[in-house]
């Protein structure tokens, strides 16, 4: 399952990250806007971001004008690793090597074509393991406040 949320700026993109997740077989909840009506998007990053860290989806896609501010406040929530990309390279190193697990996209700032294969890389790609989880296990224990030097 993939939680999927969106300020009003990104009412069209998720629609075409929804009809992606149709095309690859994938099940989703939408958490997000529906209207073009201002909304706050700390509130859908937030929703989103809790259902990954209950472990209710999978992974989850935040999208605002940049991405910005929904991957900050995606991050606010304890467990979750948000990493906003722009192009697929780094959405495959944000599975592969930080266990990322909700991307965040910019509708005003990607087209829907590079949106949609950035997306795509983000949920076929898996988490490496090996010395990256010992990075992963870090950024968790500096998130509870912990000193990692």
């Amino acid at each position: 399952m993939i939680a999927i949320g969106n300020d009003h700026s990104a009412v069209e993109m998720k629609r075409e990250i929804i009809a992606l997740l149709g095309d690859m077989g994938l099940e989703y909840t939408d958490y997000g806007a529906t209207e073009e009506t201002s909304s706050d998007y700390p509130v859908f990053a937030a929703r989103v971001a809790r259902a990954v860290a209950k472990g209710t989806c999978e992974l989850g896609i935040v999208i605002c004008g940049t991405g910005i501010g929904v991957s900050i406040a995606a991050n606010k929530v304890q467990g979750v690793r948000c990493a906003l990309c722009a192009e697929p390279f780094s959405a495959l190193m944000a599975r592969q090597h930080n266990n990322a697990n909700v991307l965040a996209l910019g509708a005003r700032t990607l087209g829907m074509g590079l949106a949609r294969m950035t997306a795509r890389t983000f949920l076929e790609a898996s988490f490496e393991g090996g010395r990256h989880a010992r990075r992963v296990e870090q950024m968790a224990r500096l998130e509870k406040g912990e000193n990692i030097e």
